[in-house]
């Protein structure tokens, strides 16, 4: 079993992993309710339709289960040595430049794929990451519509549990030569640059997926080999990237910036800009040195 010592003084590996279990597949059910218009549990109101004075299935999913995660991990463990963020929070707790005073922090999205979410793909997540300093040690990426929650504890382990908890490894693709990788590419975040970038790479193929952690999600499957974020000022946030970079470490895969660079969190920007690589590893290297190299061409001057 993963080993309690990356955790703060007082919690448990197996204790915390339980609790997060109950709070993943709680999440779930509260998504999937407000997916279908049903009422949903553990008290949370049913969607008012937004031309009603609501704000609709997105604002109230998106609400409830940030309270179901901010409550849950407050109950559970009162006394722990941690601070918790989250998307919907961070506008209360964030200054600009300024970091967090916390040596622990839960970075939570609630509902990352917004838009496959309102569209009915499917292709939405609840991303759970706890970070030290201001890198991931552990990452939990769930995906309601597919019944399967991915675990990473880095440094240690990667898995995808079902509802049962029964257990599947990491698969990721045999595949090494970079004419031969397959990109999973977000369907709304697409520019001319990334356009370049892609045909520069001469990669075997790609398929669109939504959110960040169902895009991680096909690599761990071994579906797809790579995922590319390019971005400036309009970039993902913390939120975003922890907990899909967290179980995607833990796998053995990779995640950084062109250059090889580390992401890194709570720095007082939470903007994750710039060329980011998410891949199974094999060819890390050589993708980042391609893309840095095709984009002094495309956009010189660019932060890779």
């Amino acid at each position: 079993m993963p080993s309690s010592a990356l955790l703060p003084a007082g919690v448990s590996m197996d204790g915390l992993l339980a609790e997060l279990r109950r709070l993943s597949w709680g999440a779930a059910d509260i998504l999937r309710a407000y997916a279908r218009g049903d009422q949903p549990p553990h008290g949370f109101p049913k969607a008012l339709r937004v031309e009603d004075g609501g704000d609709g299935p997105v604002s109230a999913a998106d609400l409830a289960v940030n309270r179901w995660l901010l409550d849950g991990l407050s109950s559970a463990f009162p006394d722990a040595d941690w601070t918790l963020l989250s998307e919907e929070t961070a506008k209360e707790q964030l200054t600009e430049g300024v970091p967090l005073e916390a040596e622990w922090l839960w970075i939570l999205d609630p509902l990352d794929g917004t838009k496959d979410f309102l569209q009915g793909t499917g292709e939405y997540a609840v991303h759970l990451a706890l970070v030290k300093g201001q890198r991931p040690v552990l990452g939990v990426v769930l995906l309601p519509e597919a019944d399967e929650l991915w675990i990473g504890v880095v440094g240690e382990a990667a898995w995808c549990e079902d509802r049962t908890g029964q257990r599947s490894p990491v698969r990721f693709s045999q595949r090494s030569d970079l004419s031969d990788l397959i990109l999973v590419a977000s369907r709304s975040h697409r520019d001319e640059r990334l356009e370049a970038l892609i045909s520069a790479l001469q990669l075997g193929g790609s398929r669109a997926v939504g959110s960040v952690g169902c895009k991680v999600a096909t690599i761990l499957r071994g579906e797809t080999d790579l995922y590319i974020s390019l971005s400036g000022r309009s970039a993902p946030k913390d939120w975003d990237m922890a907990a899909p970079e967290a179980v995607l470490l833990a796998a053995g895969g990779r995640f950084t910036h062109a250059n090889l660079k580390e992401l890194t969190y709570n720095t007082g920007d939470v903007r994750q800009a710039g060329c980011l690589i998410a891949s199974h590893g094999k060819a890390h290297a050589a993708l980042g040195e391609c893309a840095a190299r095709a984009m002094a061409s495309i956009d010189p001057g660019f932060p890779v």
